[in-house]
C-alpha cells in the first residue's frame, strides 16, 4: 500500500461495516449502501470497489482486480482516495 495516499495504520483488508449492505440495482450500473436509517446511492465504480471490501482481500489486490476487470492501469490513487473517504464516512472497518 502506498503510505502517502492511504491512512497509516488503517486495515489493509477493508471490510464493509455491519450492518451495512451493498445492493445492486437490476441494471447493474448503480448500487446503494443500505443502512438502518436509509440508503446512499453509489455509482458503479464505487460499487465495484465496495463489493470487494469483504475483509479477505488486501487493498492492493482489490486494485489489481479492478485494473484487470476494467482493462486499466493506474487506479491506485483513485481507489485509495475512495477507501479513505469510505472509512471517514464509517462505511468500512
Amino acid at each position: 500500500m502506498n503510505p502517502t495516499t492511504a491512512h497509516a495504520g488503517a486495515p489493509t483488508r477493508p471490510r464493509l461495516r455491519a450492518p451495512l449492505k451493498l445492493h445492486w440495482h437490476a441494471d447493474m450500473s448503480t448500487c446503494e449502501i443500505v443502512h438502518p436509517s436509509g440508503s446512499v446511492e453509489l455509482n458503479r465504480s464505487a460499487g465495484e470497489i465496495l463489493a470487494r471490501c469483504d475483509g479477505t482481500r488486501e487493498l492492493d489486490d482489490i486494485i489489481g482486480e479492478l485494473e484487470v476487470r476494467f482493462g486499466m492501469e493506474g487506479l491506485a490513487v483513485d481507489v485509495y482516495r475512495f477507501i479513505d473517504e469510505a472509512r471517514r464516512l464509517g462505511w468500512l472497518d
